[in-house]
């Protein structure tokens, strides 16, 4: 007799950890894997409900007792720059961009390697070494691309040779642009390469005709993530829906909601792509 795995995809949820975004708080994933031909639909349609993928998983949060962390993502048709970020703009006009496919390079590790040293010592992916790097770029089951940005070379060569700035893994979903996971030269601070790589994916998302640009999780309160806030355009996802921002402090609140729906209530309304 032949047996065949159940067609919709299986949901599970992490053991609480500390939360790295707001001290004294636990964080708890909700995930499930991306396998098989289906794994692309399956990325699209959960990436339009907040999920956000690392390697062959989506995840998204589901905390006992904080919704704190909301999906983030630019409206590329409404988006305008500040007039900061034009200067960000105009100040790394020089860099070249070039796409690849989702591969690794001992360039790209050493640049992630000063990067983390440098601004997240003491993260989760401080301890993450060449096998763990090379597995986050190219364990994909889905359209991905690696875009690295080069600055001007010094010694005359071409300008695609010049020394590596910055580096973006990003998915590519038939909504959009999601900005898997970025990294920069810290000895560049001064340059926003951070906000430069967003500004560029706007620019890339709008000449391909595509709505959306996916920043990850804004989450109110927490330092690290406060600068989401400041891209105009800027949708959240939030009680089941999309929706304006608005003013970033109207959303404090959501640090101590009242009530966290059950596991089986928030996988219930999950939409899974048909068949």
């Amino acid at each position: 007799m032949r047996h065949t795995l159940p067609s919709a995809p299986q949901f599970y949820v992490t053991a609480p950890q500390p939360c790295p975004y707001l001290h004294g708080r636990a964080e708890r994933k909700l995930f499930t894997a991306l396998t098989g031909d289906r794994a692309r639909e399956l990325n699209n349609a959960l990436s339009r409900q907040g999920f956000r993928r690392s390697q062959n998983v989506v995840y998204r949060p589901s905390c006992e007792s904080c919704v704190a962390c909301m999906s983030a993502r630019i409206r590329v048709r409404d988006f305008a720059p500040s007039r900061s970020q034009r200067r960000v703009r105009r100040r790394n006009g020089v860099l070249v961009r070039s796409g690849t496919s989702a591969w690794a390079t001992e360039e790209q590790f050493d640049l992630f390697r000063r990067y983390l040293d440098h601004r997240h010592a003491d993260g989760g992916m401080a301890d993450m070494d060449i096998f763990e790097f090379a597995a986050m770029m190219e364990e994909t089951p889905v359209r991905t691309r690696v875009f690295e940005y080069r600055a001007p070379p010094r010694d005359g060569r071409a300008r695609r040779d010049g020394p590596l700035a910055a580096v973006c893994l990003t998915d590519v979903l038939d909504d959009g642009l999601s900005l898997v996971y970025s990294f920069y030269d810290p000895d560049r601070i001064a340059d926003s390469l951070g906000t430069w790589m967003i500004l560029d994916h706007v620019e890339m998302a709008r000449d391909a005709g595509l709505p959306y640009v996916y920043l990850g999780y804004w989450v109110p309160g927490s330092r690290k993530m406060a600068y989401k806030a400041g891209f105009d355009a800027l949708e959240i996802y939030k009680g089941g829906v999309w929706q304006d921002i608005g003013c970033p402090e109207d959303h404090e609140g959501e640090t101590h909601p009242l009530a966290i729906d059950p596991i089986v209530e928030q996988v219930a309304r999950i939409h899974l792509p048909q068949e």
